[in-house]
């Protein structure tokens, strides 16, 4: 059996700088493809690829099919597995299969987009906005309520706990903070939204949704689809590092999502939900 590729891969590299240029070895974020299946009826389907860093790779499926609907709880998932016995040499880690349970019913129209993504991918892939789900499969919780001084201190616990990007400077991470600002899980990934799907997926597997009494933060900006996610499976904050986008903020307004954005150096704005962001 082929070696399982890690989050990192080491590869040669010349360096410059004024006093001249030297060879040596960098080390990088792993980006390979993964085929998400999903087993059903007697057959195996293949929904989605993206590319993503090893690691967390069943969340990861798990998190996708739930932002997608398919399922949402633990016990929708009968088994998920390597496909190793049939698949080339190099790429048998790169595809997972989801057994779901006899009782669940799939509707694979909203999964037509997804057969061919990349890391970064969101709803590019989509013939109209109009066709995109516009809220959440559960109501949001009211709280939590986390005073302007805790939400300072999130994307420092969160930095501290991407041990991948320290090593490579080169991955987006999400971290679920409860409403004392303490990080209670964290992933990364070269994605963004794999990022965010690897979350999901291990809180579902944890029976740990609906997020209702929780916080997530994200490394990159926060698209419209990051929302949907959010909503999906129940966070009422989401906060990013950097700026929404039109459709984010939109989305967020009529859902109740508190949305935060450029948290960063004592700092933030806040463009839905302010009533969960106390002062001080």
């Amino acid at each position: 059996m082929g070696a399982r590729p890690g989050p990192t891969t080491r590869t040669s590299a010349i360096a410059y700088d004024r006093g001249g240029s030297s060879a040596g070895e960098d080390l990088l974020a792993t980006e390979e493809p993964l085929e998400i299946r999903i087993a059903t009826g007697g057959r195996s389907l293949p929904v989605a690829v993206t590319m993503r860093t090893p690691g967390a790779d069943f969340e990861l499926a798990a998190g996708f099919l739930s932002s997608e609907g398919v399922i949402a709880e633990a016990r929708d998932i009968r088994r998920i597995s390597y496909c190793v016995e049939n698949a080339a040499e190099q790429q048998r880690f790169d595809v997972v299969t989801v057994e779901l349970a006899r009782h669940v019913r799939v509707d694979l129209a909203p999964l037509e987009r997804h057969f061919s993504l990349t890391s970064a991918c969101g709803v590019c892939g989509k013939a109209s906005l109009d066709a995109l789900p516009r809220a959440g499969s559960r109501p949001l919780a009211p709280g939590p309520e986390i005073p302007f001084s805790t939400l300072c201190g999130l994307p420092d616990r969160l930095g501290a706990a991407q041990r991948v990007f320290a090593a490579t400077g080169g991955l987006h991470a999400s971290g679920l903070f409860d409403s004392a600002g303490q990080l209670v899980a964290a992933r990364e990934d070269v994605g963004r939204h794999n990022a965010f799907d690897k979350l999901v997926g291990w809180a579902l597997l944890e029976g740990r949704l609906p997020l209702g009494d929780c916080a997530v933060l994200v490394s990159g900006r926060s698209s419209f689809e990051l929302v949907q996610k959010a909503l999906v499976a129940g966070v009422p904050m989401l906060c990013s590092v950097s700026a929404p986008s039109s459709l984010a903020v939109e989305l967020a307004r009529e859902a109740g999502l508190t949305l935060v954005g450029f948290l960063r150096e004592g700092r933030c704005k806040v463009y839905s939900g302010a009533e969960r962001v106390l002062p001080g």
